[in-house]
């Protein structure tokens, strides 16, 4: 998004964080409506391009959208609402923002029954599975297939486990893949949680797992050394031979082996 489509976004969602909060389990309804919300604008051209409209008066938008929603929490149609009134970049940014402020609500949710950090791992732990496993992720964008298919196969992929919201997420993932690979999702999907517990994520590239103390350790030098606080992500590879290769946004600290080697093999060739 551009800079006035992140200004509106942030703008409705500050404001509305705490109302979906204060929702509790509830919220999770909410999450499931601005999803429904989010496919409408979609699959019409016309009502994106209508409700996104600056030039368009924010009071009849707000009316069709309370149509659109008619049925829905009264708390869905007033973020609806803020959606609409609000200046967006590009029409797509108005489907963005819905999905997002979407994704927020099934968190809260799991954040109101104290299941959020589960949500978290179960997530991560959904995308290393996915690591080796190309014909499946390609499965899991493919329109070609049903969206109830795919649905299900992620219910396969999760057997027993996982929390019902972490079930949400990652059948939403591939339900609605919106022209982006499966795991981008669920990667977008662990950012919005880090911002909610108010950490970034680390993820750690190491050639053999990590205890949890040392992963606690690492948490700490590595939130030190950012001047933030991080949940650490740990990725074991054996192909790195050693040391460790931590990544938080666009912040890198490399000290494995090979890039040791790489940076060796620079020296040489100068």
């Amino acid at each position: 998004m551009r800079g006035t489509s992140r200004a509106s976004l942030q703008a409705v969602e500050n404001r509305f964080t705490p109302t979906l909060r204060a929702a509790g389990d509830q919220a999770r309804r909410i999450g499931e409506e601005l999803f429904a919300l989010t496919d409408a604008l979609d699959q019409s051209g016309s009502l994106r391009r209508t409700l996104a409209d600056p030039s368009l008066d924010g009071e009849p938008k707000s009316g069709l959208v309370a149509r659109l929603l008619d049925g829905a929490d009264a708390r869905t149609v007033e973020i609806a609402q803020a959606l609409v009134r609000s200046r967006w970049s590009a029409d797509a940014d108005l489907a963005h923002a819905t999905e997002r402020l979407g994704f927020v609500a099934l968190l809260l949710s799991a954040e109101a029954d104290g299941t959020l950090v589960r949500v978290e791992e179960e997530l991560f732990s959904l995308t290393r599975a996915l690591a080796g496993q190309r014909e499946v992720r390609r499965y899991l964008l493919d329109d070609a297939y049903p969206a109830q298919a795919r649905g299900e196969l992620v219910d396969r992929l999760l057997g027993e486990q996982g929390a019902p919201v972490t079930r949400a997420v990652a059948r939403r993932a591939a339900a609605a893949p919106r022209g982006r690979r499966y795991v981008t999702t669920l990667h977008h999907v662990g950012d919005v949680i880090a911002e909610l517990r108010s950490r970034e994520v680390a993820t750690v590239v190491t050639a053999s797992p990590l205890t949890a103390t040392q992963t606690d350790r690492l948490a700490d030098l590595v939130g030190r050394a950012l001047g933030r606080a991080v949940q650490v992500n740990v990725v074991v590879d054996p192909h790195v031979v050693g040391g460790l290769r931590v990544q938080s946004g666009p912040d890198v600290i490399d000290s494995t082996v090979l890039s040791r080697l790489a940076d060796a093999r620079r020296q040489l060739a100068g």
